[in-house]
């Protein structure tokens, strides 16, 4: 099945109009944006902060620049108890006119030319789409305290008071079941929790089965429990394994999802009983709402997919990565099933596929007319693809029994490099078998429909022309893959929800964000049921990008914001 291309946009019908906006309510002090919670690494171009139009009314709230020259003197900063807006023009008389002009034309010549903004779709009306915010990713730590809890109270009150429906929140495997087996320490979580409700705000929670640390963002070191890394010396096949025998820490191979490797357990009964205590230790918080979401970890960075692209190893963006299956239990699975076919000869995995940083082109497998789309190649693409979905669908079912009446998702990353070639070798290392002649995301959303299961997809903001323009040799296309993969789970009857990729302060990003989470014209009416924002910082809270995200809050929930140049549609 050929990947399906994005709706073309609509015309203009209406020549812009522009209106009066409330500026946004605060401003906290200035730090480094914190990471990304080991989310797939994309390109993309420096974040832009356009200027408003020359014709559009001057805001009284302090410019996009954040140096300390440009900010305003404390005597002009907001009260707090006021809401400062726009300047509303009055008329003037015919002298004082002519020397506005004058003065107007003075600073038209120090000030560079730019392009008026482009216009915007009016969400005003449209479906109300929740906004959940994740927490920093170690804001629970190994000793089961709430980091800065005072500041983040602090923080959670204005996201409130902004609209946000909820935040979203790592729970560590690594930090609750630390030290022996079934032994869980949920104090922190706890903790933080009551917080939350105190707020009056959702939880969407993750059973993060993964480590933290080594992979990009990651500003944190959470490694799995000690006593699993125990294990993991003496018998190192627990962990995924490359070709040269490189084993990722970063979670445990789908090869012992039913060997008792880890002191008895399999790995299936052990995170089904890490999320049965969960259940049993939050149940009030179950029964009165407050959590809304489950989230189960199925792989790397807690997303479904192989640990393909492991920094940790020498990858960088826009490498094709490595096949994951060189570990004892996966190398048996897939002897089996060589066997099973009548082609023992095929129980390997391929020897001409590259490295971390190949190029497809420049290998026999992944090249046009590769040997991806041989025999063997469909076989083995075929049985790693397969193991993918056996372990979505074997952890699941026991999720669905640990949280039978709640919601539960799962998240798939968004591995767009390459995406324009006819083999996509880097979603194929990384599981999902979608050349450009197959729908590689049919079968996860078939098995996400079988346990009524969400899926949550990434890079909802990213733009392929700005892909194009920063690496153009990744043949990058994250337009056409979130369009591929929502369709897929649309068809297939489950419900989407999205996350930005990459740290998200900008009003183009949030409008890509926009158009993805409600299609323009879909003769459905279908819409994401939710989107996280990824990530709580407190460049977050800085007034302009508060401000713009604000403003987008708004738009996800139907509201009408004020400072639009809409057209029609």
């Amino acid at each position: 099945m050929l990947t399906r291309a994005p709706p073309p946009v609509s015309p203009l019908q209406t020549a812009p109009r522009t209106v009066m906006v409330a500026a946004a309510p605060l401003a906290l002090p200035t730090s480094p944006a914190l990471p990304l919670r080991g989310i797939s690494p994309v390109a993309a171009r420096p974040i832009s902060h356009r200027p408003a139009p020359a014709s559009s009314l001057i805001l009284l709230s302090p410019p996009r620049a954040t140096s300390a020259a440009s900010r305003l003197p404390a005597d002009d900063a907001p009260d707090g108890s006021s809401s400062h807006l726009l300047a509303v023009p009055v008329p003037m008389d015919p002298a004082a006119a002519a020397a506005a002009a004058e003065d107007a034309a003075v600073v038209a010549k120090q000030v560079p030319e730019v392009a008026p903004r482009p216009p915007e779709r009016d969400f005003a009306g449209t479906p109300y789409v929740p906004v959940y915010v994740m927490l920093p990713l170690g804001v629970v730590n190994v000793s089961g305290e709430v980091v800065d809890a005072d500041e983040l109270v602090g923080q959670l009150r204005v996201l409130k008071a902004a609209g946000v429906d909820g935040v979203m929140v790592d729970c560590w495997w690594g930090n609750v079941e630390s030290h022996r087996p079934q032994e869980y320490n949920w104090t922190g979580y706890k903790r933080l929790f009551q917080m939350i409700r105190e707020l009056k705000l959702k939880l969407q929670v993750v059973m993060s089965f993964h480590e933290c640390g080594g992979n990009v963002g990651d500003d944190v070191s959470i490694p799995l429990p000690h006593w699993v890394t125990e294990i993991g010396r003496s018998n190192p096949d627990i962990y995924f394994t490359d070709r040269v025998g490189r084993r990722n820490t970063e979670c445990l191979s789908w090869g012992i999802d039913k060997e008792r490797v880890l002191q008895g357990r399999t790995a299936v009964e052990v995170y089904f009983d890490f999320m049965r205590s969960f259940r049993v230790e939050f149940d009030e918080y179950f029964e009165d709402g407050i959590i809304s979401e489950i989230e189960i970890g199925l792989g790397a960075c807690g997303e479904l997919r192989y640990p393909s692209y492991p920094a940790k190893h020498g990858w960088k963006y826009p490498g094709i990565g490595e096949f994951q299956c060189y570990d004892r239990y996966l190398q048996k699975n897939l002897r089996r099933a060589a066997e099973a076919r009548g082609h023992t000869i095929w129980a390997r995995g391929p020897d001409n596929a590259g490295h971390y940083n190949s190029e497809p082109n420049l290998t026999g497998f992944f090249c046009d007319g590769g040997d991806y789309d041989s025999y063997y190649g469909r076989f083995f693409l075929n049985w790693y693809s397969q193991m993918l979905v056996d372990h979505a669908d074997r952890v699941l079912m026991l999720a669905r029994l640990a949280f039978e009446g709640s919601n539960i998702a799962v998240k798939v990353s968004g591995v767009h490099w390459w995406y324009k070639t006819a083999s996509h070798a880097a979603e194929l290392t990384a599981g999902f078998y979608n050349p450009c002649n197959r729908d590689g995301y049919a079968p996860i959303a078939a098995v996400l429909k079988k346990y009524d299961a969400a899926l949550n997809f990434t890079c909802v903001e990213l733009r392929t022309m700005d892909q194009h323009e920063v690496y153009p040799e990744a043949f990058a296309d994250p337009e056409g893959l979130v369009w591929q993969v929502l369709n897929a789970a649309w068809d297939a009857g489950i419900q989407v929800a999205s996350e930005n990729a990459l740290p998200c302060y900008d009003r183009d990003g949030f409008n890509k964000i926009l158009e993805n989470a409600k299609p323009l014209n879909d003769p459905d009416g279908r819409h994401l049921f939710g989107f996280t924002y990824l990530r709580l910082s407190k460049v977050l809270f800085e007034r302009p990008n508060f401000f713009e995200f604000e403003r987008f809050v708004k738009r996800m929930h139907g509201e009408a914001v004020l400072d639009l140049q809409v057209y029609d549609c």
